[in-house]
């Protein structure tokens, strides 16, 4: 079983309190680096259902991220909004998405995100 960084299981912790949806962060997952800024889950959540239920194809899928779920414990994702998975010079989606992520699966971070050129 991996160890979790406990600095950031920290900082997802006051994410999650409500104290604000500002934290911007990068993390390096699975080979690929994401950044952006962190929501608390539920708000997370809640956005995602709304994207879904506006769209025809995927509006059914909205109820999935309704659903309220009571967690003992220290968080175990991160919640990003208005990110990118960096690829080279460039951000993908181009808009920024919504990614979940594995504390557990985070292998380097820092504060703050990246920015990254269309040159």
């Amino acid at each position: 079983m991996p160890k979790h960084d406990e600095l950031l299981v920290d900082v997802a912790t006051l994410v999650e309190s409500g104290q604000s949806n500002q934290m911007s962060l990068t993390v390096v997952t699975g080979g690929a680096v994401i950044t952006g800024r962190l929501a608390p889950e539920a708000v997370w959540r809640q956005r995602v259902s709304e994207v879904l239920a506006d769209s025809a194809r995927l509006g059914g899928f909205s109820a999935a991220f309704t659903a309220t779920t009571r967690r003992d414990g220290p968080p175990a994702y991160l919640h990003f909004h208005m990110a990118r998975i960096l690829q080279g010079t460039v951000g993908i989606p181009e808009t920024g998405g919504m990614y979940r992520v594995s504390i557990a699966d985070v292998s380097a971070w820092t504060m703050g995100d990246f920015s990254y050129s269309d040159h």
